[in-house]
């Protein structure tokens, strides 16, 4: 039988992922779609991107020593509510905004970035600590040998919700009013909330806290340091993160100006990433089962390069579609095998720390490549064009693709599970 139907705590857990990404999905699009009804340059629009993840940048260390040092289910309780009283005030920046779309000389253009930077920010912060303690948190719901299995299943619904449902939900809520996909992020992050709050969890013996925070999180460093395929695998998550949101962050502007598409054009196209994403999820335990973790990792890195490739030359939303679902498939078999990886070996009492600091190398990379991303089209805009300049960033992407690629299979070796 399956887990979700065996086990509660994990259904819970399970359930809460599914309404929050459903929320975060409907957010995916509304954001991004939100700054370009305010202005048109891709800066200002790659802030607001970077914004939401650059507490993975600032926010991941301490993250972990907290969720190390208290109740990994409160904290995600506690890290969803947040999310619901932030989302609420959003709502109120879109209700007290001006007539949706600003004049590209409006005054009140970079007051409204400000404040979705700020939004993003929070939102962000309870993110790391919400994800980093749902991560930790996984091997105290399952057994070890059922890591692969649960991650591909909670993954494939994350991608489900958070993809193929929300996206185009959001494209059709937006179109009525601006407002209504936020009030219904607000309303799922309160069900997740809700969610956690019924799952039951072993007390676990809370450590002795001997030394401060940096101690503590030397502990972690000294751990990661020790362990050279946990800390390659931290540095290139981050090469492929910067990569990825770079591709993500241009990609509204892409479907507006290239691909000619609508709101609701444009969740649809996510969408194709969310069916890689689900395919993904409950085919990768399959393949590192069949192939073995280092070949199915090897796969994966030289994969990378094509769908990146396809973005920097069509200009057909069809075939687009196709290379977002390649991309996204292969990401998260990349996921099911390393992160299965760092559960089955991390000490628990060093889960969150190490985590922390993984996901600091790893995830700290985004707002980098988001940026990056903004100011590279920018920057070529006056001298190349509009269209080449916002095909760069994918053109860039495919060579530090190849490169990762190569890096791993010198570097890398995977240890069978």
């Amino acid at each position: 039988m399956s887990l979700i139907a065996t086990n509660r705590n994990y259904r819970l857990l399970f359930s809460a992922a599914a309404v929050s990404n459903l929320g975060d999905g409907i957010a995916m699009l509304a954001f991004p779609w939100l700054a370009t009804l305010v202005t048109r340059d891709a800066a200002l629009i790659a802030l607001v991107a970077a914004a939401s993840r650059l507490p993975w940048l600032l926010f991941s260390l301490p993250a972990g020593v907290i969720t190390d040092q208290y109740d990994r289910r409160r904290l995600m309780v506690l890290a969803d509510v947040l999310r619901t009283l932030i989302t609420a005030g959003v709502i109120g920046l879109v209700l007290s905004a001006p007539a949706l779309p600003l004049a590209d000389d409006s005054a009140q253009a970079p007051i409204f970035i400000f404040g979705l930077c700020a939004a993003a920010l929070l939102l962000g912060s309870a993110e790391v600590l919400r994800d980093n303690a749902a991560q930790t948190a996984m091997p105290s719901i399952v057994e070890k040998s059922e890591l692969e299995k649960a991650n591909g299943q909670l993954w494939s619904i994350e991608q489900i919700m958070g993809q193929f449902v929300g996206p185009p939900v959001a494209g059709i809520l937006i179109a009525l009013a601006v407002p209504i996909p936020f009030v219904v992020n607000a309303l799922m992050f309160g069900g997740a909330a809700w969610c956690m709050w019924l799952v039951v969890l072993a007390p676990r013996d809370k450590p002795d806290v001997i030394n401060g925070f940096w101690s503590q999180m030397r502990e972690g460093i000294d751990w990661i340091r020790s362990h050279a395929l946990i800390l390659r695998l931290a540095i290139m998550l981050g090469g492929v993160n910067f990569v990825f949101f770079m591709s993500a962050t241009i990609l509204v502007l892409l479907s507006q100006e290239i691909y000619g598409l609508s709101a609701a054009g444009h969740g649809i196209l996510l969408t194709a990433g969310a069916v890689g994403g689900v395919a993904g999820g409950m085919i990768g335990p399959l393949v590192s089962k069949r192939l073995g973790g280092h070949r199915t990792v090897m796969m994966t890195l030289f994969a990378f390069p094509l769908p990146l490739l396809i973005l920097a030359v069509t200009s057909n939303p069809y075939v687009a579609s196709i290379a977002l679902f390649m991309e996204v498939f292969f990401g998260m078999i990349w996921n099911v095998v390393t992160v299965s990886l760092r559960q089955r070996i991390i000490p628990d009492e060093l889960l969150g720390r190490v985590n922390s600091i993984y996901r600091f190398f790893g995830w700290g990379t985004i707002p980098l490549g988001a940026l990056f991303a903004g100011f590279l089209v920018n920057g070529l805009e006056g001298e190349f064009g509009r269209e080449l300049a916002l095909r760069a960033p994918y053109i860039f992407g495919v060579a530090a693709s190849i490169f990762m690629a190569i890096y791993g299979a010198l570097k890398l070796r995977i240890p069978p599970s």
